[in-house]
């Protein structure tokens, strides 16, 4: 049987997969000038576990770096959930 720590490390794992991929199909779309994954959306992706995808996502792909909400906002969701994770788990 799993842990807690294993399932919930499983599924941070998880979302920031989704994540990353998320960010690179959006930098991909703007590049092309097509319809956009909304900022919305990508913020609900880190609030769900998936902000070290976003994060990594951010440089690798080089997309929404100088956009001053991610820049901070992304970095504070990750220390919050490192803050919980290490808090209750």
């Amino acid at each position: 049987m799993f842990s807690l720590e294993q399932l919930v490390l499983a599924y941070i794992g998880l979302a920031s997969l989704f994540s990353f991929v998320i960010m690179g199909i959006d930098k991909k779309k703007a590049v092309k000038g097509a319809y956009r994954i909304s900022e919305k959306f990508l913020f609900i992706c880190a609030f769900a576990g998936g902000s070290v995808g976003i994060l990594a996502g951010m440089y690798i792909f080089r997309h929404k770096i100088r956009r001053w909400k991610f820049k901070l906002g992304i970095p504070l969701i990750l220390v919050l959930e490192m803050y919980l994770y290490v808090k209750f788990i």
